[in-house]
């Protein structure tokens, strides 16, 4: 018999670092953004499809907060 597979209820995911990404690439920051949004959908429809009922994202800027005084 097969292992059943435990898919949890919710998950969460904090994104930080596109504008980082996108540069250390040669890349725009608005490029980053870009294909954060990207991954961002791909990740949440196959959750979705793997029957995750809720979702949290959290879009944090580290380095912005430790550097602004």
């Amino acid at each position: 018999m097969a292992e059943e597979t435990k898919i949890p209820k919710h998950i969460a995911f904090i994104m930080d670092g596109n504008g980082r990404w996108a540069e250390a690439k040669g890349l725009s920051k608005t490029k980053g953004h870009e294909e954060g949004a990207r991954s961002v959908e791909a990740v949440t429809n196959a959750a979705l499809k793997a029957g995750v009922k809720y979702i949290t994202l959290y879009a944090f800027e580290y380095y912005h907060h430790t550097t602004v005084k």
